[in-house]
């Protein structure tokens, strides 16, 4: 399977020559190798992901699929035929959202499921879920 984020490539880093830079370099490859080892995890997923670190708008919606509730702002993680990651700062009561993404000056809407959250150690959670279908963004998202 091939990998799903992508991964640095180690022998690219230059030789060390003491200078500020160097320093700065090799303390980022170090960070880079830390969270990307060079070993391949097992993939359960079928569908590919895609780093996607920008702000979501995230709209409840109730048992029939209209807005329900105030708009929310969230960081993006990452973006799948299927469905999206991101984190959020406070916990989310809702099990069905309107994801609304701003792309080339208009919105996308998608109505989500939320199916998983884990609390992180920085004291932001982290969660995601599988998109049902395309959705109108409610009104609110454009303010």
């Amino acid at each position: 399977m091939h990998p799903m984020v992508c991964r640095p490539q180690l022998d690219l880093l230059p030789e060390r020559t003491d200078s500020p830079d160097d320093e700065v370099r090799t303390q980022v490859w170090g960070l880079l190798t830390t969270l990307y080892p060079e070993h391949e995890l097992t993939e359960r997923r079928q569908q590919g992901r895609y780093p996607f670190p920008h702000l979501v708008r995230l709209t409840p919606v109730g048992d029939d699929g209209t807005p329900c509730g105030e708009t929310m702002v969230v960081v993006g993680k990452h973006l799948s035929q299927r469905g999206l990651g991101f984190y959020h700062c406070k916990p989310l009561p809702y099990r069905r959202m309107i994801v609304s993404i701003q792309s080339g000056g208009r919105w996308l809407g998608f109505l989500i499921d939320l199916s998983w959250c884990r609390f992180t150690a920085a004291g932001w959670y982290e969660s995601g879920g599988r998109f049902l279908r395309s959705a109108l963004p409610p009104n609110d998202v454009e303010e």
